[in-house]
C-alpha cells in the first residue's frame, strides 16, 4: 500500500542521530544523505527525513502515529530506551501490554525530537 513515510525536521544530523539509534535496535542499517534529506530502507519500505523543501520550520501530524513492527517485547523496550537515549521522549503510557479490537499488542510510545509520535509494536499471538 505505501511507497513510504516522509516526517520532517529542523535539524537533519540530530535527526540521523536519533533514527539511526532507534531503527538500529529493529536491524535497519544507518541511513544515508541525499542532499536534505536522509532514507532508511528495510523489507521494502522506505522511511524518510527531510528538512522541509518550503523552508518553513518542519512541524509533527497531530493526531498522527508512525508504527514500527518489532520482533518481541524486548526489542520494543530497546527501541523505546535507544529513543529516549538519543533525544526522544517518552509518551503515553509506559511500554507495556494492550488489549483492544485489534488484539493483544506490546506498544512503546516516544516522539522523535521534532515531535513526531512513534510507536514501536509487537502483536502478540
Amino acid at each position: 500500500m505505501f511507497s513510504h513515510i516522509m516526517v520532517g525536521t529542523s535539524d537533519l544530523q540530530k535527526a540521523k542521530t536519533f533514527y539511526d539509534a532507534v531503527l538500529g535496535t529493529l536491524g535497519v542499517p544507518p541511513s544515508f544523505l541525499d542532499g536534505h534529506r536522509m532514507f532508511y530502507m528495510a523489507n521494502g519500505g522506505v522511511f524518510g527525513v527531510s528538512l522541509p523543501i518550503n523552508g518553513e520550520p518542519a512541524c509533527y501530524a497531530n493526531g498522527g502515529t508512525i508504527g514500527f513492527t518489532c520482533s518481541s517485547p524486548e526489542q520494543a523496550d530497546a527501541w523505546h530506551a535507544a529513543g529516549i537515549a538519543n533525544g526522544g521522549t517518552t509518551c503515553e503510557d509506559p511500554p507495556g501490554v494492550r488489549e483492544g479490537g485489534m488484539g493483544k499488542m506490546y506498544l512503546a510510545y516516544l516522539r522523535d525530537p521534532d515531535g513526531n509520535k512513534l510507536c514501536g509494536i509487537h502483536r502478540m499471538g
